[in-house]
């Protein structure tokens, strides 16, 4: 669930610090990295998808079958372009 924090001292302190390393010029000894990660379903369709034909999009049925769920992570370094 999404939240606005409360902006205390602390949290405005550790925000700046975590600004501040965007802020630095690209050092590849040093670099900064960004992390992010989403769990999500695995799904399997249940009928296989009817293809695109001249006039008509792609169809798809919207019943499926769960096969578990991953965590997918990405990581990136900004400033290595």
């Amino acid at each position: 669930m999404w939240c606005i924090p409360e902006l205390t001292d602390e949290f405005v302190d550790q925000m700046m610090e975590v600004l501040e390393l965007y802020e630095r010029a690209y050092n590849e000894k040093e670099p900064v990295v960004c992390l992010d990660e989403k769990s999500t379903q695995l799904l399997e369709h249940r009928r296989e998808p009817l293809p695109m034909e001249p006039g008509r999009p792609k169809r798809i049925d919207s019943e499926y079958v769960r096969k578990g769920t991953a965590s997918v992570f990405v990581m990136v370094e900004p400033k290595a372009g």
